[in-house]
């Protein structure tokens, strides 16, 4: 059963990209939650009217502070607000955590593949976060789709290396310099070396649009892998 409303403070801003932000916020009685999940966020206007979205969990639970990933979408009525216009001291409302389905747990031990797209990255961020933090020896790989450098989130985090983490960028209109894929859509090639280093065990995740969604899961269908093992979070 989902909680009720809490007020959560903004207490800082980070650019991820352009358009992109992650917002910290403290939640007093905030209960915890897991790598995946997500929450629904409130604005109430001063003249009564409310809207409501939902935004993926960034890092793993860490006292009453949360962290979120913005995408500001134009002519959006809730994200370019909550990307630029909320002020650092404000407070909206959040409901959550959400999702119990799209989740890692540390005492999880099979290998893991991560595929994301755009600001898909922002779950699978946080379950990346709390498998360092719990120095976990299972094999997490990420392959990660975005249109441009530009448009690569969290580019300190994917791009520090770790023990048990590997990251393929995949460009779909502008390559970095020096990469040696062109630009393009996610293709089972691209997924094939990473779905035959899980050996048939552990689990996939993905997340993105929904058409990235089915593409990327039809891509593993067809390379091998048991639907009953993707799970998927999708967006747009």
């Amino acid at each position: 059963m989902a909680a009720d409303w809490r007020r959560a403070h903004l207490v800082e801003r980070l650019p991820q990209t352009a358009t992109a932000r992650s917002l910290a916020f403290t939640v007093p009685g905030w209960p915890g939650h897991l790598a995946g999940q997500h929450v629904d966020v409130r604005l109430t206007g001063d003249d009564g009217y409310q809207a409501a979205r939902s935004y993926s969990l960034a890092a793993p639970a860490e006292g009453e502070r949360i962290e979120l990933g913005v995408q500001a979408v134009a002519d959006g009525e809730v994200s370019p607000y909550l990307a630029d216009g909320l002020p650092v001291g404000a407070d909206v409302e959040v409901r959550g955590p959400l999702g119990f389905w799209f989740v890692w747990r540390p005492e999880q031990t099979g290998p893991v593949l991560l595929v994301g797209g755009g600001s898909g990255v922002v779950p699978l961020t946080a379950m990346i976060r709390a498998h360092r933090e719990a120095k976990s020896p299972s094999d997490f790989q990420l392959v990660y789709s975005v249109r441009t450098p530009e448009d690569f989130w969290y580019g300190d985090l994917l791009s520090e290396g770790a023990d048990h983490l590997d990251v393929d960028v995949l460009y779909t209109r502008r390559a970095a310099p020096g990469s040696s894929r062109a630009p393009g859509r996610i293709s089972a090639d691209d997924l094939r070396g990473h779905v035959s280093r899980l050996a048939g065990a552990g689990t996939v995740f993905v997340c993105g649009p929904t058409a990235f969604v089915e593409a990327v899961s039809d891509h593993l269908v067809d390379l091998g892998r048991d639907s009953g093992s993707i799970r998927t979070e999708r967006f747009g």
